[in-house]
């Protein structure tokens, strides 16, 4: 095995499955050498109600990457999403000290633009810049040794609420693990399945999870939008299991085995076995009736995300269409419906750009676990994460270390 520094592992704490994909790094080559996957107990939409059974479920997905790949776990990317992340964009204007832009004034420029009022239930997950504008000048992605007398800097700012980025750090520390960062979910993905064409041109990414549909839009290499609606895969299932009477397990069985989005594509003479609740005799149904279930509830979600893209006025920048991943975008008919309701071309999003297992990870449920593990790669020596100070005290004290350093 390498050394320890060339192992980056990601963690996809989601709700219905834990996923641990282990990369190693080999120059600008990452293989994946293991994977590891439990069903998720304690969450429900994204966000931690019971930490002992995630706990559990933590350690037997990492149990298994470690199996595979050969090696041991001690540190984790880990990655966030649920209904209480919101992003907004901010902007921010400082004077350029010397002759030329240099990484201070970039610096300086970014703690402007991230200078607003956020509540202290809430923790700045991402400070993503988008663009900088040098006297008027715009579209400029590093201005660094540009000459200039006033730096503009337009940041995209994500946020999340201070317990529940807490419980997830909690939760891989109590597993024996140290996170490294948390990343949001949908921005790994972004890192899997899109190429850097679809980043540039833009495109909306769409994270269908177990609990949350997350959509990232992406316009000249950055960031403009982000968005987490507390609908997903188990909300279909519910559906199914209501609307055929069926266990909840077998109703996700159904899902997996039978479900499509399209009731069109359905033959008249398709039946499907639903087994009897306590003691009843399985029943047979037209698969129709499940195409009937299913294809509302996408429409809905798919109409929610339409909706928010307009909210946001980004319906003009998405002109590379829109890129669905996830586990649920494994239902039979999604890209055809998503085409159908955002009139956009839209194509299935499998991790690329990584060798070793490609063939166990290329598919749409493992895009966040491959995506953690290239994003952990790129941003190996930046700033980590850290859980806001409660002590103001403490505060206090390092922004005086700070300030001293800078006088210095």
């Amino acid at each position: 095995m390498q050394g320890k520094e060339n192992i980056i592992v990601g963690l996809d704490i989601g709700t219905t499955k834990i996923c641990t994909v282990v990369g190693e790094v080999h120059g600008d080559e990452i293989n994946i050498i293991g994977i590891g996957t439990h069903p998720s107990i304690g969450l429900r939409k994204g966000v931690v109600v019971n930490i002992e059974s995630t706990v559990a479920s933590i350690k037997k997905a990492v149990e298994e990457a470690e199996l595979m790949a050969g090696c041991e776990i001690s540190s984790v990317y880990a990655g966030i999403a649920g209904g209480h992340i919101m992003g907004f964009n901010s902007r921010g204007i400082v004077a350029v000290k010397g002759s030329e832009i240099t990484q201070p004034d970039v610096d300086r420029v970014i703690d402007a633009a991230r200078a607003v009022a956020i509540p202290m239930d809430r923790e700045v997950i991402h400070v993503i810049p988008q663009e900088f504008i040098v006297d008027d000048q715009a579209g400029i992605q590093n201005p660094i040794g540009m000459s200039g007398v006033r730096l503009e800097a337009k940041i995209h700012i994500v946020t999340g609420a201070v317990t529940s980025a807490h419980n997830i750090v909690k939760c891989a520390n109590r597993s024996g693990l140290d996170v490294c960062d948390i990343i949001l979910e949908p921005l790994a993905s972004g890192e899997a399945v899109l190429t850097e064409e679809e980043k540039e041109l833009g495109t909306a990414l769409l994270d269908l999870g177990g609990g949350t549909t997350d959509l990232a839009i992406f316009a000249d290499k950055s960031i403009k939008h982000t968005f987490v609606l507390a609908l997903g895969g188990n909300n279909l299932t519910n559906d199914i299991a209501i609307g055929l009477r069926a266990p909840h397990v077998e109703a996700e069985k159904i899902k997996i085995k039978y479900g499509t989005c399209s009731t069109r594509t359905i033959s008249s003479d398709e039946t499907i076995e639903i087994p009897g609740m306590a003691g009843c005799k399985p029943r047979k149904l037209p698969r129709q009736i499940l195409g009937e279930i299913i294809e509302p509830r996408m429409e809905e979600i798919f109409e929610l995300i339409k909706r928010e893209i307009y909210r946001a006025e980004m319906e003009n920048v998405i002109t590379s269409g829109v890129v669905i991943t996830g586990g649920a975008a494994l239902l039979e008919g999604v890209t055809e419906i998503a085409e159908s309701i955002s009139n956009l071309p839209t194509r299935l999003g499998k991790p690329q750009g990584i060798s070793g297992l490609v063939d166990v990870v290329n598919n749409p449920m493992f895009a966040t676990g491959v995506g953690l593990v290239l994003y952990g790669a790129k941003n190996r020596n930046t700033k980590k994460f850290r859980i806001r100070d409660t002590n103001i005290f403490n505060r206090l004290i390092n922004r005086m270390k700070r300030w001293f350093k800078d006088v210095i």
